[in-house]
């Protein structure tokens, strides 16, 4: 499982500003209803729901919020670099600016898992957070996201 297999260059959102973790959420679950041909509501209520076990903000300025869905045919990735730091009630506590939303079939099982640990590794690595915060373009993220996982994989 590769990034590049979770998202596109229409996946990224370079900018997004919101100031909360709900209103993050509705602006990726648009995103997502838009690539998936899902319901907009049927998104956001699974990502809800989800948040409601634990935070999926993962630390270090990092949220991976993510959910599984009846209607989709494949997993798929919505990555966002925030304007503003937003709380999300992360493990520690810090705001979060980095998001990569992950979507899959409620079939997926250990497909779902393994491409959460992909991300996780991806955004674990410092420098790849680091120029990812300091890229405007979508392009720029997309090519840093995908580059930097391919890199990895070698």
């Amino acid at each position: 499982m590769e990034i590049n297999d979770l998202i596109t260059l229409e996946c990224i959102v370079p900018g997004l500003r919101v100031s909360s973790k709900k209103q993050a959420l509705q602006e990726l679950a648009k995103k997502a209803a838009e690539i998936s041909s899902q319901h907009e509501r049927a998104i956001f209520d699974v990502l809800m729901e989800r948040e409601r076990l634990g935070t999926t903000g993962v630390g270090h300025g990092i949220a991976i919020p993510h959910g599984k869905l009846a209607n989709i045919d494949r997993l798929y990735g919505v990555f966002a670099r925030l304007e503003t730091p937003i709380d999300f009630s992360a493990i520690d506590e810090q705001p979060v600016d980095l998001i990569f939303l992950l979507l899959a079939p409620e079939t997926a099982g250990a497909d779902h898992l393994k491409a959460l640990a992909r991300v996780s590794r991806l955004l674990r690595d410092g420098k790849v957070c680091e120029k990812l915060r300091d890229a405007e373009e979508a392009e720029a993220l997309y090519a840093l996201l995908t580059e930097a996982a391919t890199s990895r994989a070698a």
